[in-house]
């Protein structure tokens, strides 16, 4: 779906535009001169319409996790073609389905390799309030969602995603997931698609109540036609998602393996913590993963950053050119925002 198509299908749904209107800016063309509380963020143009299912929760004082809960919960509600059980499956066909949540106090939960469950984003945050444990994976946790009375869907594929599968199916093409120094992954569909744009399959979302206090949320279907059982950074905490409370929060978007080998959102957290600001700490993180490669050529991989500190201030930074990400912080000020990035 192109991604005037998706702006517009985002901006007229959920009874909710007449709160406020989308706003579309370039990087650079907006400074931040001060902070924001309350605030939210949110990965790519689906932030649009998930902001406002967590400003719904900030504009009335609420708490910044549940703000973060019922933003995503938008998203995974939409069943697109890039988030939740309408997404595109793996290469075996199905649906699998990653999340995580962190709250204020350093709590958090996560799932991973989930299926047949529609908000992944709440069964993780079950695992945080009801369970010992971060992490749950596989038919434990869907086994430990049908517990907590989460409904166990049909598992067919949507339209869309199920004529996208065939489509794969003619060539079932595993291209490489870049032609980076030491890349052996045969496992993959090409990240950059014919239009430019990216196959992401994220919405990471952060948020600052007016209380002061910061969580995030990440939810995923990870990589489309990915190796099944394959589980991304969007479930680990440190590198998905990450929460400091003394600090800001921060999420990640794009190749999940690039994120994890740099524990990723934990790095632009603790650039934070030195005194960066976020899209500065961002940058870094971006180009701590560009090092690794020694030069090799990742014009075909993205990984986007966003984060938040306890000022209000924000920012976000890609690899390439194309990442993006939405921004509310009052009834009439939701604003999708182009990146800047690291490599032309």
């Amino acid at each position: 779906m192109s991604l005037h198509r998706r702006q517009m299908i985002q901006l007229g749904t959920l009874g909710l535009s007449s709160l406020f209107a989308g706003k579309v800016f370039s990087a650079g063309t907006k400074r931040l001169a001060t902070g924001h509380k309350p605030i939210v963020i949110s990965t790519w143009d689906a932030g649009i319409n998930a902001n406002k299912g967590a400003w719904n929760v900030l504009r009335n004082g609420g708490r910044a996790l549940d703000a973060v809960e019922q933003g995503v919960m938008v998203t995974e509600n939409e069943q697109s073609c890039c988030v939740g059980l309408g997404a595109n499956p793996d290469r075996d066909g199905f649906v699998t389905l990653d999340a995580s949540i962190m709250d204020e106090n350093g709590n958090c939960g996560s799932v991973a390799f989930l299926e047949r469950i529609k908000h992944p984003i709440s069964v993780a945050r079950r695992v945080m309030e009801k369970t010992p444990h971060v992490m749950l994976a596989g038919v434990g946790a869907q086994q430990f969602a049908v517990e907590q009375g989460f409904t166990l869907e049909d598992g067919k594929l949507s339209d869309d995603a199920k004529k996208a599968y065939e489509e794969w199916l003619k060539k079932s093409e595993y291209k490489p997931s870049a032609n980076i120094e030491n890349s052996k992954s045969t496992s993959f569909a090409p990240l950059r698609l014919p239009n430019g744009g990216f196959n992401h399959d994220t919405i990471g979302m952060v948020a600052l109540d007016a209380h002061g206090n910061v969580s995030g949320s990440c939810t995923t279907s990870g990589m489309a036609f990915k190796v099944r059982g394959r589980v991304g950074d969007s479930p680990i905490i440190g590198a998905g998602l990450f929460v400091d409370n003394e600090v800001g929060a921060a999420t990640a978007t794009g190749l999940g393996e690039e994120v994890i080998k740099v524990c990723g959102t934990h790095l632009v957290v603790e650039y934070m913590a030195q005194g960066m600001h976020p899209e500065e700490a961002c940058k870094k993180a971006v180009e701590k993963i560009i090092r690794r490669h020694k030069g090799g050529d990742m014009k075909d991989v993205q990984v986007g950053f966003i984060a938040i500190n306890k000022q209000g201030e924000y920012g976000g930074y890609g690899i390439v050119k194309g990442f993006n990400y939405a921004v509310c912080y009052a009834d009439d000020h939701n604003e999708l925002i182009y990146a800047k990035y690291a490599l032309p």
